[in-house]
């Protein structure tokens, strides 16, 4: 399949723009950057889930991890133009801010994905009032997801974080794992059933919804105690990322980076001559860096609904990341850096395609790439648990295929979206 490049000026042609423009974003940037940081401190920091503040803290958190995403990407796409030792300094800080704030927001994701799948794969009735997305939107599927296992968490059956087991005679979460899930959609513990709500069978295959079948035998079995030993291990992983987030925005090293942003936010130091410059070539040379990583993907095989390779390679026993995943996530990074370096270009214009449908699609497609693959990755780490019993790590196992198809209905959703037609271009 010939792979169709955008024309390189498409997303760059237009008024000169120089490093003043530069310098006013990066101003911008600096300023949110502290303002979510005032708002961090002010919700409390580190408010549990559930606290008045809890929210406040959560929008802080995303708040800081953008805009210092944004800072260091301008620094990585514009470094010609800005003093180098500064550049070379802070921007490893920025992007030590922004992966360390996401870790826990990534565990408690990962954590709902997988609870979710599995509710739909043991065959778990959809919720009554629960819509199905539109076919061909995969932004509203994803929404229903985390709208359903939201749900599931308010019944109080399901276990942790997203409900596998429900609680016990104390109170808590079962510790083995024995909760049972039944045919009709209920957690049974300890001869009990807790009225557990159903989750919708939501799949991200395009955005369309995947009926349940009423019995699956030894997958209904073992989805229970696979949702009990990913919520202990996703759960341990968030509550370990939240110490950590803690530690972090509380350490000399964390301040350090405020300080410079700081200083970023009233003076931007740019090299001699680098406020009449044209921003244009290095924004177009973001944008050729990002062409050539998508030409080198493997979108002939992307085109087909199934990638016998990639799943055959995902259940071996090798733990070493998926070697298919990392060009695409190269991918997802460079698209990121385009999309910012258009914001610099064209941020007072807000009639230019920087918000480009395109784009857009195309970012979302390898969201759920990303989030499929590292879901398939955590599913196949709970399966090499040591003296798990046999239908969990075939609940387990089952769940890391769906993944995978998951993964490739990504590539496939970014395929389409990639070759549609930039706004404001012609065909040629």
């Amino acid at each position: 399949m010939a792979q169709r490049h955008p024309d390189p000026t498409a997303s760059t042609a237009g008024p000169v723009t120089t490093g003043d423009a530069l310098a006013a974003y990066l101003r911008a940037q600096a300023t949110e950057f502290l303002r979510a940081l005032r708002l961090h401190r002010e919700s409390g920091g580190g408010a549990p889930n559930g606290s008045a503040h809890a929210g406040d803290t959560v929008d802080a958190a995303r708040a800081l991890r953008r805009s210092a995403r944004r800072i260091s990407g301008s620094l990585h796409t514009f470094r010609p133009l800005l003093d180098p030792d500064w550049s070379e300094e802070i921007r490893p800080e920025l992007a030590w801010v922004s992966g360390t704030l996401a870790l826990e927001h990534a565990c408690e994701a990962r954590l709902e994905r997988l609870l979710l799948a599995l509710h739909r794969l043991s065959g778990a009735p959809a919720l009554p009032a629960q819509k199905a997305p539109e076919a061909g939107d995969p932004s509203r599927a994803a929404g229903a997801g985390v709208a359903a296992a939201a749900s599931v968490r308010g019944t109080g059956a399901a276990a942790g974080a997203g409900g596998a087991a429900s609680a016990g005679p104390a109170g808590g979460r079962t510790a083995g794992g024995t909760a049972t899930v039944g045919t009709g959609g209920s957690v049974a513990a300890g001869g009990r059933t807790a009225g557990a709500t159903a989750v919708p069978a939501v799949s991200g295959h395009a955005g369309t919804a995947r009926p349940a079948t009423p019995d699956r035998g030894t997958l209904t079995v073992g989805a229970a105690k696979a949702g009990a030993l990913l919520d202990r291990q996703l759960t341990l992983a968030r509550t370990r990322a939240h110490s950590t987030a803690l530690q972090a925005l509380g350490s000399s090293r964390f301040h350090a980076v405020a300080d410079k942003v700081a200083v970023l936010a009233s003076e931007v130091p740019l090299t001699s001559g680098a406020a009449g410059t044209d921003l244009r070539p290095l924004a177009a040379a973001a944008e050729e860096r990002l062409t050539d990583a998508v030409a080198a993907l493997p979108l002939v095989t992307a085109g087909h609904p199934y990638n016998a390779e990639a799943l055959v390679h995902g259940l071996s026993p090798d733990p070493a990341p998926h070697p298919q995943d990392a060009p695409w996530h190269q991918v997802r990074l460079l698209l990121r850096l385009h999309r910012y370096a258009l914001e610099v270009l064209y941020a007072p214009d807000t009639d230019h395609p920087v918000l480009d449908g395109r784009l857009f699609s195309a970012g979302q497609a390898l969201d759920r790439h990303r989030d499929a693959s590292e879901a398939a990755a955590a599913a196949a780490q709970a399966a090499r648990t040591p003296r798990i019993a046999p239908a969990t790590a075939y609940a387990l196992g089952v769940l890391h295929a769906d993944q995978r198809h998951e993964v490739e209905a990504a590539r496939y959703a970014f395929q389409l979206a990639w070759q549609k037609q930039p706004i404001g271009t012609s065909t040629p």
